[in-house]
């Protein structure tokens, strides 16, 4: 087992962060608080691109809960078709629309708990809206928050929600608004999956990850015996 990251190493990290990208933003397209919501619904299970592709005439006529109410299931299910599981969230979006309005006097909830009890909306998603709409310091664990938690030490754990709950804790709370939009978009594009870009990490230094790809015509370095 590597050894634990220190204090200093998790204020550095995400100084480092901070220093790269002072203000980093989601890339999710949206107009409002509602479409922001409609949005991240969208988004599981999907990339931001498709979802960005698939809203822009949405929102265009559908930019509030009546709104998409009006519109219909059957005519947001064509709109969104493109998209994974479009069938099942045409249906929240729309069943989604009709509990703000319902329940919410058409506003989006500003607490984790209204946020969930709304159709299609699980914890993930709760967090993203809290975060980027309410400016709450929620972290949304994602399969890239989730690898980066894991692979770089920072946060391990078997669970998205031990991950989330663990960065909770180690990241500083200067940092803790931005945590979230930091750890997905460097899983995104620097720590992938399949072949992590360590040569152009910024936070490579203090990372425990032991396989650190090598730069493109470099000679990985032996791996130290256990």
């Amino acid at each position: 087992m590597p050894k634990p990251l220190t204090k200093a190493e998790i204020e550095a990290i995400f100084a480092a962060f901070a220093a790269h990208d002072p203000e980093p933003k989601g890339e999710l397209d949206y107009v409002n608080l509602f479409t922001l919501l409609v949005a991240v619904v969208l988004s599981a299970q999907a990339t931001d691109v498709g979802v960005n592709k698939a809203t822009k005439a949405l929102f265009a006529i559908a930019d509030t809960p009546e709104r998409m109410v009006a519109l219909g299931e059957d005519a947001i299910r064509d709109h969104v078709k493109t998209i994974g599981l479009y069938r099942n969230k045409a249906k929240n979006v729309f069943l989604l629309s009709q509990a703000l309005i319902a329940n919410h006097n058409s506003e989006v909830p500003d607490t984790r708990e209204a946020l969930e009890a709304l159709p299609g909306v699980g914890r993930k998603t709760a967090n993203v809206v809290l975060n980027i709409g309410f400016g709450q310091p929620t972290i949304a664990v994602d399969t890239h928050l989730f690898r980066v938690g894991n692979r770089t030490g920072l946060a391990p754990g078997k669970t998205p929600l031990a991950v989330e709950l663990k960065l909770e804790k180690r990241v500083p709370k200067p940092y803790l608004l931005h945590a979230h939009h930091w750890l997905i978009l460097h899983g995104r594009y620097i720590c992938k999956a399949r072949k992590p870009a360590c040569y152009n990490c910024i936070i490579a230094q203090w990372c425990r990850y032991p396989d650190k790809t090598p730069a493109p015509g470099a000679v990985a370095p032996p791996r130290a015996m256990p």
